[in-house]
């Protein structure tokens, strides 16, 4: 980790989990300074080792503010995090064949891509929030509509979210699940962006609004309101991750009646949260970041394909207590569909034995894995954040 700050230019400094300067791409150097140089950000900014460039803020990257909360800092996936569950059998009870009819089976039960279920899901969070509880009946044309939850819970999305057989060293069979609130979060994440954007036009902050970090006080209606939903599409998407594992479980039940499944973990890398750090109550904003505290369970997942971590937090107060969410990514969706091919994408996962579901190949090779960092080289640069616990290789991946 190294620190970045020159008094004359932002008003707190930049701590970055990477070996130099130039392993920072420009793009999310410069919003790395917009942050530092907010009036209400506390201490520092902290940027994770697989941060790259985002919408305001840079994704991989964890601020902490008093007295107001920014939409963007949070981003348009409210919740979007990782699901894992381990199991007690071989990888090797079950073979290619095998592994490739349960990658059907799954997709026939979850959709994927911009579809949602055709009819009605039973939905928890739904039925039981309290504020859903209040917003039910409502309609709302901006804002999502309760009602959608039912017909979202249980999908997985498109663009890097993904379903996972993998194995461990020890060659036990894994899953992990990468989905976030679906459309109901993206709603919430535009309306109050906007929405603040209007109300910043007459604020004393004199946040210039190419920062696209528009903000919300806390003690003002608009700022409750958008922490209400924000916390109801955490819940959704919790829901929504663990819906899936559960019809991965099923599937793996039907083949292996014997199985039985331990150590699960479900967690969040794109939320704000009130936490209390160095003495002060504070608003962490966790953008492609996911919590750390000492001994905490965490999931860093790799490029599809490739490998992923379960790790356990050092508690390190100077990332406020967080690490990073994944690979993170080297190259922009576009480039890398210049770059590979959709051919070149599907023959490495076939020539590594790994079976493959996507509905729509055309645009797979957006998420090739020469697209991505070095899940390995991510880990050892965070190293004090994290404990490697247990290394993943995927058997089997469906994508979004």
């Amino acid at each position: 980790m190294f620190e970045l700050y020159d008094p004359a230019r932002q008003r707190v400094p930049i701590k970055i989990w990477l070996t130099s300067l130039e392993d920072v791409e420009p793009g999310c150097l410069q919003q790395a300074m917009n942050l530092a140089n907010l009036p209400f950000i506390y201490k520092w900014v902290a940027l994770m080792p697989d941060t790259h460039q985002g919408y305001g803020m840079p994704i991989g990257g964890v601020i902490a503010t008093q007295d107001y909360i920014i939409p963007n800092a949070v981003g348009v996936d409210i919740g979007c995090g990782m699901a894992f569950v381990e199991t007690n059998v071989h990888h090797r009870q079950l073979d290619f064949a095998e592994y490739s009819n349960l990658v059907g089976q799954i997709m026939r039960a979850v959709p994927t891509g911009f579809e949602h279920h055709k009819k009605p899901k039973p939905c928890l969070t739904m039925e039981e929030d309290e504020w859903a509880q209040k917003l039910r009946g409502q309609h709302f044309t901006e804002l999502p509509n309760i009602e959608d939850g039912y017909y979202q819970v249980g999908t997985l999305g498109s663009g890097n979210h993904f379903i996972e057989l993998q194995r461990d060293e020890a060659g036990m069979l894994c899953v992990m699940v990468h989905s976030g609130s679906r459309n109901f979060g993206y709603k919430v994440c535009e309306y109050f962006n906007k929405l603040a954007k209007k109300l910043n036009q007459s604020d004393s902050l004199s946040v210039p609004p190419e920062y696209d970090l528009a903000y919300l006080p806390i003690s003002a209606p608009e700022g409750q309101d958008y922490i209400k939903w924000m916390n109801l599409a955490l819940r959704f998407a919790r829901e929504n991750r663990q819906a899936m594992l559960e019809v991965v479980k099923r599937e793996l039940t039907r083949l292996l009646p014997a199985i039985e499944f331990s150590g699960e973990v479900n967690a969040h890398h794109n939320y704000a949260a009130l936490e209390n750090h160095y003495g002060q109550d504070v608003w962490v904003h966790r953008k492609g970041a996911i919590s750390a505290r000492a001994g905490e369970p965490g999931i860093i997942p790799g490029a599809m394909g490739s490998t992923s971590y379960i790790v356990s937090g050092l508690g390190n107060p100077e990332s406020f207590m967080s690490c990073s969410h994944g690979a993170g990514r080297r190259m922009s969706r576009h480039q890398a569909m210049k770059q590979f091919t959709v051919q070149e994408t599907v023959e490495d996962l076939q020539s590594r034995g790994i079976a493959f579901g996507k509905r729509n190949k055309k645009d797979a090779s957006d998420e090739a894995r020469w697209a991505y960092k070095d899940i390995d080289e991510v880990i050892r640069n965070e190293l004090d954040l994290v404990k490697p616990v247990k290394k993943l290789e995927t058997l089997a991946v469906i994508k979004g």
